[in-house]
């Protein structure tokens, strides 16, 4: 959180929902240096305390996704999007592996969002988002997402000004359709300090085995920390909404990461209380019938 703990929401007893902690708030200048990428606010312990209540967030985990799906057979629309934003190294896809790995696979809907194809290119910038949107009862995933059309759009100037102004309108516009139509966006920037990306990278450079996973022009964009920083900046200030609220996770962490977004789902599925259906056969006949075989 903060570093001089501006904006701080915990209650005295720490009793504060992690959602409450870590939510950006919205209307408000937002300044990541006052932000400390290592802090772990709300957290039950240390990093054995943390790895092991992830560990005990999964069963409830799997219980509630497979709650959501079952409703959505009797028609409830509802369904979760995590959204996953954060500079290279911040832990994206760390977070599918070890968070969304609680999840029944089948139940979930995961993308990773690259640079744009041709036939992307040829459709408004939110088409592609809308093609991978989680279908009612799963629980989607986005690794980068349609902020990357105002994050690298405006690092590298790849659209004009004014265009590029529009598109924060329209992406509030298009989360809080969405909102409005059963999702629940769970929006998650993974904070990491240069610090820490200059050594999760050269952990890369000095492991054969994870060259596969360092880009040299990784390099290249890690000039731009500044530009992308105020990037970041900006887009959490003009779409973190009372529909569609960020989240800033301290990522310098792994464990800490792991636990409050494994935290953040769970505290969201479960408000949203899914129920089994009924079902709409004679429970008492079926019974009968079988025992009779």
């Amino acid at each position: 959180m903060p570093k001089e703990n501006r904006g701080a929401k915990e209650s005295a007893d720490g009793s504060a929902p992690l959602r409450e902690l870590l939510r950006v708030p919205v209307g408000e200048r937002i300044d990541l240096a006052a932000y400390d990428a290592a802090a772990t606010p709300g957290a039950p312990g240390k990093k054995a305390a943390g790895a092991a209540a992830t560990a005990r967030l999964a069963p409830d985990l799997a219980a509630l996704q497979e709650r959501l799906y079952a409703a959505s057979t009797a028609g409830d629309r509802r369904r979760l999007l995590l959204v996953l934003q954060g500079m290279d190294t911040s832990g994206k896809g760390g977070t599918v592996k070890h968070v969304i790995g609680h999840f029944n696979p089948s139940g979930c809907r995961i993308r990773a969002f690259k640079a744009p194809t041709p036939q992307e290119k040829a459709h408004p910038f939110l088409w592609r988002v809308t093609q991978a949107l989680p279908r009612p009862g799963e629980i989607g995933i986005f690794d980068r997402s349609h902020y990357e059309d105002v994050l690298i759009a405006r690092v590298r100037s790849l659209v004009p000004g004014p265009e590029l102004e529009d598109r924060y309108a329209e992406i509030a516009a298009f989360e809080k359709a969405l909102t409005e139509d059963g999702v629940t966006l769970v929006k998650v920037f993974l904070h990491l300090s240069y610090e820490e990306q200059r050594d999760r990278l050269l952990e890369r450079l000095d492991d054969p085995e994870k060259h596969w996973k360092f880009n040299a022009g990784d390099i290249e964009e890690r000039a731009l920390w500044p530009a992308y920083q105020e990037a970041y900046e900006i887009a959490l200030e003009r779409c973190s909404t009372e529909a569609a609220p960020w989240y800033l996770v301290p990522a310098d962490r792994k464990w800490y990461r792991n636990w409050a977004i494994s935290t953040l789902l769970g505290e969201h599925l479960a408000e949203l209380d899914p129920r089994y259906p009924k079902g709409d056969f004679d429970v008492a006949e079926c019974r009968r019938r079988l025992l009779s075989q």
